[in-house]
């Protein structure tokens, strides 16, 4: 296995990771900013206002992204699977 390989290898799985997590980072960035605007215009400071709308938001869209998310690791564990006789040398 070369450097250049394992580069590769690592770039691809950081890649995944970043479109994997992107679903539920964003839609918990969107209500974040969403609440913090409405407690800044109703001046509430509760602090669970700011954190069960954010769980509920990740947790919705790991069921509307769940599919989709199990089928791109597959295919990426796939990929490294059928290319495992590369790796190994």
């Amino acid at each position: 296995m070369t450097e250049g390989l394992v580069i590769e290898l690592f770039q691809q799985a950081m890649l995944n990771v970043i479109i994997l997590s992107a679903p539920m980072l964003l839609l918990g960035l969107i209500v974040g900013l969403a609440v913090s605007i409405f407690q800044a215009t109703t001046q509430i400071q509760e602090a669970t206002l700011a954190f069960v709308p954010k769980i509920l938001a990740v947790l919705l869209a790991f069921i509307v992204f769940g599919p989709w998310l199990l089928a791109t690791a597959i295919d990426y564990t796939e990929a490294l699977f059928a290319n495992l006789n590369r790796f190994i040398q």
